[in-house]
């Protein structure tokens, strides 16, 4: 399934099928990639950050986590539960990403939540758009997604998104637990996208 989203190359070890494998195991996936990195990065109490990164003044990173070449973090966001910015990618201010992997040259403008998600390459996410995690509203809050048709169970609780390469996610745009984006969709300004149509 990440194949027919995610086609270019990243060195991030990515689950071979389901996208919600990668996320359920990020924690542990990331304190082994922490232990592969080289001398280009600065390594304290499980979050690794490259020599070449910039990061915002009150920006808060909690373990585990990898910030890679290149990449920007914008002032007073706040990344936790496991995240990866691969080199190139960037987050503005304000912004709040849990449990996600955002691939190379990716960006997010600001004022955006991203959760348990995994975002390809080239993705461009406007400000205040919304990658939701959880069915606050639902008595069965299990995350399915709709792959071909077909309904399958993440078995997860909370489960974002996947975001295909070379996305465009518009401005105040809301993207339901559960979403499959191919890769160069376009999602409009404000636009709400729920494909899990699963009511108990």
């Amino acid at each position: 399934m990440i194949k027919e989203y995610i086609t270019t190359p990243t060195a991030f070890p990515l689950a071979k099928d389901r996208p919600w494998d990668t996320i359920a195991r990020l924690g542990g996936i990331l304190d082994a990639v922490i232990k592969t990195l080289g001398d280009g990065y600065e390594i304290h109490d499980g979050v690794a950050i490259h020599k070449t990164a910039v990061i915002g003044h009150n920006v808060t990173i909690k373990a585990p986590a990898v910030i890679s070449a290149g990449c920007f973090v914008g002032a007073n966001s706040y990344l936790r539960n496991g995240v990866f910015l691969a080199p190139g990618a960037k987050v503005g201010i304000s912004c709040e990403i849990k449990t996600t992997v955002m691939l190379e040259d990716s960006a997010m403008a600001h004022f955006n939540f991203v959760g348990d998600s995994i975002i390809g390459h080239d993705v461009n996410i406007e400000a205040g758009a919304i990658l939701a995690n959880h069915f606050n509203e639902r008595t069965e809050k299990t995350v399915f997604v709709y792959h071909e048709g077909q309904p399958i169970s993440t078995g997860l609780q909370k489960f974002g998104s996947l975001v295909g390469d070379g996305c465009r996610i518009g401005a105040n745009a809301v993207l339901s637990p559960g979403t499959l984006l191919k890769p160069q969709t376009i999602v409009r300004r404000l636009e709400l996208v729920e494909q899990d149509s699963y009511q108990p």
